[in-house]
């Protein structure tokens, strides 16, 4: 089993990369998977480029023949060799050599990092990647005034408490587990991924030996045959409960006793195991069907001094570290003094606004998923929150019913989904004039869309606050306060 661990953030002499070989020598296009075959009698172009700046997903912006081209791999400054091809009317260019390093380059401490895809940014410093996602954030938020300086990691590696991998057969017909490569359905056979909970990693190791020297098989997408497909790992980072789910093709399993003991034998330290029956041809994960084979089918964690019962299902946010102090500005910004009625939108299991309701008068949670209220009301329950109400339907009619009613509330806290807002949700926010609107966001570009709405119709910003939730990705989130202006 790997025990390999997190090597840092280790910085590349500008001459060499990790082989010992120049950067110029180094063929980027063999380190990881094609992104599909040029079409038919076209032969890649290459060129060399400058990188002149990075678009906001960390990709190098270069310029060939009039053109722009956005280039993963490369950095302000570099100067490299690209392979370019015309792909309809856009250009896909790839990184053959580069030339002329910059100084914030660095050796990525993951091996699988060029053929992966998951992580974007370990090719740049810790120090660069904060540079980036900040730059992002102040270009995004410049009609509203300066964010503040964004929230890093002191170690970030290791941060994840819920990972996923794939299991499949290779060529040979060998059992193999890993992630899929970025938009692909190929399998990258890996035993470490650098930025999941390395514990999750050992289970996962244990269970692809299992599958090698027993009966049960992967499940073969080609064929439709075979059992497993995916398992799902979630940690209590605090807590130290583990939970493993199956993800199989059917809910017939031979051998279970003798899986689970060995599992459980191997670790001791699972607390709970699930098998999820999913047999629909999909990209989803989870199937409908569940089953506990053991322990009580869930596990708990603790969040900003509270308790969260977390279910295989279940939405809890990935990195718990960032994510207290995530909800700690948040909750800073809604300025509650114990009396103030909080409407917590897309509440979800209830995590932020049980948090609020240790300094507010009322809480009431709405979220559309009622898998998701049932959960944030035993959540409350199990912290002894007595000033929270959690509610099915859709925020924004919700609000709109209270304005109605002539009720009013002091604070909306509001977490979108990536997509963000919708007029509508806006729109009924506007009507309900709360006081303050803090808007906790996954996708900062929405959220700027999103706010430019909400200052046209009374609003005015007093506040951003970034977060680097996934360290080591191109992804930044960001919290936003907002008043209403008198």
């Amino acid at each position: 089993m790997s025990k390999r661990k997190s090597q840092g953030n280790k910085k590349v002499n500008k001459k060499t990369n990790k082989s010992g070989k120049p950067f110029g020598k180094q063929n980027f296009s063999q380190n990881r998977p094609s992104k599909g075959k040029p079409p038919r009698g076209q032969k890649p172009i290459t060129a060399e480029v400058t990188c002149s700046g990075l678009t906001d997903e960390g990709k190098g912006i270069a310029e060939w023949k009039g053109k722009r081209l956005e280039v993963p791999l490369l950095l302000p400054g570099e100067k490299a060799e690209v392979n370019i091809v015309q792909k309809g009317k856009f250009l896909d260019a790839e990184v053959k050599n580069v030339i002329t390093s910059a100084e914030e380059r660095v050796d990525p401490p993951c091996p699988y990092y060029y053929e992966c895809g998951g992580c974007q940014l370990q090719h740049m410093s810790n120090d660069a990647q904060a540079r980036f996602k900040q730059d992002t954030i102040n270009q995004l938020m410049k009609p509203f005034g300066k964010p503040d300086p964004i929230f890093t990691m002191d170690h970030p590696y290791d941060y994840r408490n819920k990972n996923h991998n794939t299991f499949g057969l290779n060529h040979k017909r060998q059992v193999i587990g890993g992630l899929y490569a970025q938009h692909t359905h190929e399998i990258i056979p890996m035993d470490r991924c650098l930025i999941h909970d390395p514990k999750a990693d050992e289970i996962i190791d244990t269970i692809k030996d299992y599958l090698k020297n027993s009966k049960m098989q992967p499940y073969d997408e080609d064929t439709g045959r075979g059992f497993l497909r995916h398992v799902l790992i979630k940690v209590g980072k605090v807590s130290g409960e583990i939970m493993v789910v199956l993800v199989a093709a059917s809910s017939e399993f031979k051998g279970k006793n003798n899986f689970v003991k060995a599992l459980r034998k191997a670790h001791p330290d699972i607390t709970t195991m699930l098998l999820n029956v999913n047999k629909r041809d999909t990209s989803v994960v989870l199937g409908e069907q569940e089953k506990v084979l053991f322990g009580k089918g869930t596990i708990t964690d603790t969040l900003c001094g509270l308790e969260f019962e977390i279910s295989a299902k279940s939405f809890y946010q990935i990195n718990p570290v960032q994510t207290e102090k995530l909800y700690g500005k948040a909750i800073e910004m809604a300025e509650l003094s114990g009396n103030e009625t909080v409407i917590d939108a897309y509440c979800g299991i209830g995590t932020i606004g049980l948090v609020a309701s240790r300094k507010a008068g009322k809480v009431i949670g709405v979220e559309v998923n009622k898998d998701a209220v049932r959960d944030a009301i035993r959540n409350s329950k199990r912290n002894g929150v007595t000033n929270a109400r959690f509610y099915q339907g859709d925020a924004g009619e919700f609000m709109v019913d209270m304005a109605a009613r002539g009720e009013k509330a002091d604070v909306v806290i509001m977490d979108p989904p990536r997509s963000g807002s919708d007029e509508a949700f806006l729109s009924s926010v506007v009507k309900l004039k709360p006081k303050r609107v803090v808007y906790v966001s996954c996708n900062p570009e929405t959220q700027a869309r999103d706010m430019k709405y909400l200052v046209k119709n009374g609003y005015e910003v007093e506040g951003i606050q970034p977060v680097d939730m996934f360290p080591q990705t191109y992804h930044v989130e960001s919290v936003a306060k907002l008043v209403l202006k008198r």
